[in-house]
């Protein structure tokens, strides 16, 4: 599987079409994923003669002089983060007029793929993976770079060292092209770059992020490790988008009955509307979450999760009211995000 960002997507030919082909010293191998605006290969570092994940920007960015110039300093930034659960970026540039980064290859599997064959992760296993997770999106935070589209696919999950640490988890894609994507021209107003069962109100409604929207993004991904689906699943985008802005999640303790109810009240407040309502950092939302499920002895963990594949529906709240003039972009233009 794997390696570095599975969301991106070379609008031009056939994936075929480079495999076999060299590019800025990397040898293409296979593609492994792809999505809107870039496609990711493993490839052979000719080099240094290692595999890396190579990542190849759609040809037309390449031709806006401010996305490159953003490009290159974000590069230079997700370069310099040295963290054991961050995709390591060995080199960014620009060859033959497209745009490529290369990482770090890793092998193993994702969380999505983990979360469809598995359901609803143990308690322990789920706060594993969370605090590596935290760690790495707390690292890039002080590094004032800002996801901006973490979700399962993002997560990857390579084995471990021992039986006390069973796996490794990375967080990839840092987005070295979102938040240019959104000062360039690439989207307009009312879209955001991001999936939607992980994505932020202020994201949706087109007001200015910050990290605090990377604490909403993963504390959906946390709720979907416990529960085996993400907080809101509605049947069309814009009841989504419609949910993240103004409906409370379900209580996460109706489909983790093992869970003790303080946890219900720290999800809340992770997946809270207002960025300044948020936890402060990804990490005092997982130390709050630790303590809450230790807050007194669950009686039923030793029962296993029961795989729930659509979480209880919120009740209907009748007609929605009148959109409030912030959120008014957003409806009828964003669609649903591509890929895993």
């Amino acid at each position: 599987m794997a390696g570095a960002g599975q969301n991106g997507g070379l609008p031009a030919g056939r994936a075929s079409d480079l495999i076999g082909s060299r590019i800025a010293g990397y040898q293409v191998e296979a593609e492994i994923g792809r999505g809107g605006m870039a496609v990711v290969y493993r490839a052979r570092d000719l080099r240094l003669d290692r595999t890396v994940a190579l990542k190849l920007l759609a040809p037309e960015l390449a031709r806006n002089d401010t996305f490159r110039k953003r490009f290159t300093h974000e590069s230079r930034v997700a370069a310099a983060i040295d963290h054991p659960h961050i995709v390591p970026v060995f080199e960014a540039g620009e060859t033959e007029g497209l745009l490529y980064i290369a990482m770090r290859y890793v092998a193993g599997q994702d969380l999505r793929a983990l979360l469809n064959r598995e359901g609803p992760l143990p308690v322990t296993t789920a706060g594993r993976i969370a605090a590596q997770v935290a760690s790495a999106l707390d690292a890039a935070h002080s590094h004032d770079l800002v996801h901006r589209d973490v979700k399962p696919g993002n997560i990857l999950i390579a084995e471990g060292t021992d039986s006390d640490h069973p796996e490794h988890v990375y967080l990839t894609d840092f987005g070295l092209t979102k938040k240019s994507l959104s000062l360039t021209g690439f989207t307009t107003v009312g879209q955001f770059v991001g999936t939607l069962d992980y994505v932020a109100p202020e994201q949706i409604s087109g007001r200015p992020v910050d990290a605090r929207c990377d604490v909403y993004g993963f504390a959906c991904v946390v709720y979907e490790t416990l529960a085996g689906a993400p907080p809101f699943k509605r049947d069309d985008d814009m009841a989504l988008l419609w949910a993240h802005q103004f409906d409370a999640p379900p209580p996460l303790t109706l489909l983790r009955p093992d869970l003790p109810g303080a946890v219900d009240t720290v999800v809340a407040k992770a997946l809270a509307k207002r960025p300044d309502d948020r936890y402060g950092s990804c990490g005092e939302f997982v130390a709050a979450l630790r303590s809450a499920v230790t807050a007194r002895p669950r009686e039923a963990a030793a029962h296993p999760a029961t795989r729930v594949d659509v979480p209880v529906a919120a009740p209907d709240p009748g007609p929605p009211p009148e959109l409030p003039g912030w959120a008014r972009p957003a409806v009828g233009i964003t669609p649903r995000a591509p890929g895993p």
